[in-house]
């Protein structure tokens, strides 16, 4: 699971990076609003954890863009605003849970887990003839069931979830092999394997960029 941190205290971000790590939860952290949209790009996320109270913007501008954006990804409000009038906004701004500040990490870790199930839950896909669960990582082509590497499906994890879009190379190599040092060249070796596994002409090469699921398939 990768969770994205959007936490400017860097005592707190740190222990909460450092908690959450030792109970297998990959971290990305961030401790300034404006960097959100590049940590966006270069990886995909499970949930989001965001702060209100932040030096350069606020968590509600935020939140009403990553919606507005189009990103379904469950966010999570960590914040010292303990008023009903404030979790009203946020909701009504699309959060999806509200802890306040003090808090157990314990208690932020089981929301977090709780939220990432909540999505999981719909995890599945059908494209021609094909049927695709993503949580059981099950492949089903034409009533047989189809095997792929776990690195395979990773990489056909983040397609799908940008399905439309094209994910460029760099953003691939952050999402499925996070700090490994590999390359282009491996990045091309999974994508033949999938297109051994997706329908014809699914996924389309764009030289120098990335690639995209179609949409249509």
């Amino acid at each position: 699971m990768r969770v994205l941190l959007v936490e400017d205290d860097l005592i707190l971000g740190e222990s909460l990076k450092e908690y959450l790590e030792e109970n297998e939860i990959e971290v990305v952290w961030i401790n300034d609003g404006r960097d959100l949209d590049q940590a966006l790009q270069l990886n995909e996320y499970d949930v989001i954890v965001l702060d209100l109270i932040l030096k350069f913007e606020k968590g509600e501008n935020l939140l009403h863009y990553l919606r507005n954006k189009g990103i379904k990804t469950p966010v999570l409000i960590i914040t010292a605003k303990n008023k009903i009038e404030d979790k009203e906004v946020c909701f009504n701004l699309g959060a999806d849970d509200y802890l306040t500040k003090p808090f157990n990490p314990k208690e932020l870790l089981l929301r977090i887990k709780a939220l990432s199930k909540r999505v999981h839950v719909s995890d599945r896909y059908k494209i021609k003839n094909l049927e695709i669960d993503l949580e059981n990582q099950i492949i089903i082509k034409d009533g047989k069931e189809v095997k792929l590497s776990k690195t395979a499906w990773n990489l056909l994890t983040l397609l799908l979830k940008r399905k439309g879009q094209i994910v460029s190379t760099e953003t691939i190599l952050n999402y499925v092999w996070a700090d490994k040092a590999v390359g282009d060249e491996v990045v091309r070796q999974y994508i033949k394997e999938l297109r051994k596994v997706l329908p014809p002409e699914s996924i389309e090469t764009h030289k120098g960029i990335g690639y995209r699921l179609k949409d249509e398939v």
